[in-house]
């Protein structure tokens, strides 16, 4: 199938239901995207030549999902161009941004006039759009209202406390109200779930994602990790898997962030292919770096690889200031801008060492860090389209 992708986990007990509504009469497009919609996992219903009429009441109808049987909205209408004159005839409105017009012909420059004429958002010309169709039917029937704000920590040199910030930064967002995934990026790390107290949480850890390739779902995924503190958490285990592929960390990252909210991830100083993969996918990365002479020399290394991949990075200056460095000076020389500064706390090596998470009160330097942070962060929410 050109173009489309499916996930090797988790496997499929069945499609789900709540699948999209297709609206055609030219058979051969009709099995191409029930087709796409088993690529999906979605279970669709089929209405031929025109959509169902809403109940009275319901509110539906010009601008609103298609009603189906039942009463229930189709959380995506595909439609073909094969019925969009009948669309435009009946004069039912627009169809919003739920409803995506599907052609087969390239070179029909007309099927986006059409399209308008009948209100739908979306056009999709087959085979060569057959991929983000999938795409487009999986985050209809999974409510993906993604893209989340993606970010990533990590150290300027061994010890900087980059682990510690990621936590920090994963329960400031959750004690916000947000929608919030840890991602551990380190295997050698020694495991987030132990830092924040859940080592013998159920749930799944990184090496059974370890074969995961093309579209992993967003909501088994979510609901598969161990949750902690009201945040999800994706961390290592005690066995022998020191690494992921790079598909693997691609497909994982990709179902994290169509969940929408806030994903946080915790990299490696030594990025390995997966480590890069992860990179490539975050909007904002955190480098901590202690306010020591030799530690800034250690980031300079790491600034010239992780600043060609990443285009906002900021530099995050832990105390205490020495040797006549301030967070100012040191992000000049490092030629990055100033994400803060992090006094020193004195509580918290004794918090970790009886078990309580970095940043878990709203109290101290690192919480009060952590929730400017956010404050000036905002979530993304704008909807996917094909």
């Amino acid at each position: 199938m050109a173009g489309s992708s499916s996930s090797e986990w988790p496997p499929k007990t069945g499609a789900r239901g709540g699948g999209p509504l297709i609206v055609t009469e030219d058979e051969g497009l009709l099995d191409d995207l029930l087709r796409l919609c088993a690529a999906a996992g979605a279970l669709p219903e089929v209405a031929h030549g025109t959509l169902p009429r809403p109940a009275a009441g319901t509110g539906e109808g010009a601008g609103g999902s298609a009603e189906r049987r039942g009463g229930a909205a189709a959380p995506l209408t595909l439609i073909g161009d094969d019925c969009a004159h009948r669309f435009a005839a009946t004069g039912l409105g627009s169809l919003g941004e739920h409803a995506v017009l599907v052609g087969r012909d390239p070179d029909d420059a007309g099927i986006w006039r059409r399209a308008v004429e009948i209100g739908a958002r979306g056009v999709a010309v087959l085979p060569e759009d057959e991929g983000r169709l999938v795409d487009r039917i999986a985050d209809a029937v999974e409510g993906a209202t993604g893209p989340a704000r993606t970010v990533g920590v990590i150290g300027g040199r061994g010890g900087a406390g980059a682990s510690t910030l990621a936590c920090a930064l994963a329960l400031a967002a959750a004690r916000a109200g947000r929608r919030t995934m840890l991602v551990d990026a380190d295997p050698l790390g020694g495991g987030l779930d132990v830092l924040l107290g859940g080592e013998r949480a159920d749930g799944l850890r990184w090496p059974a994602f370890a074969d995961s390739r093309g579209r992993v779902a967003g909501q088994a995924l979510e609901e598969s990790l161990p949750e902690l503190h009201a945040l999800r958490l994706l961390s290592w285990d005690r066995g022998d898997c020191g690494s992921v592929p790079p598909d693997a960390m691609r497909a994982v990252l990709a179902a994290a962030r169509r969940r929408s909210g806030v994903v946080v991830v915790d990299l490696p100083r030594r990025l390995d292919p997966a480590a890069l993969e992860a990179l490539g996918q975050l909007d904002t990365g955190l480098l901590v770096v202690p306010a020591e002479l030799r530690a800034v020399a250690a980031a300079h290394r790491v600034v010239a690889t992780v600043g060609q991949a990443l285009g906002d990075l900021r530099v995050v200056v832990r105390g205490p200031c020495g040797s006549g460095l301030d967070g100012a000076e040191i992000a000049r020389l490092l030629g990055l801008p100033l994400a803060g500064e992090l006094a020193p706390e004195t509580g918290l090596p004794a918090a970790l060492a009886a078990g309580r998470p970095p940043g878990a009160g709203d109290r101290g330097p690192l919480s009060r860090f952590c929730a400017e942070f956010w404050d000036q962060t905002p979530d993304r929410g704008e909807e996917a389209s094909v």
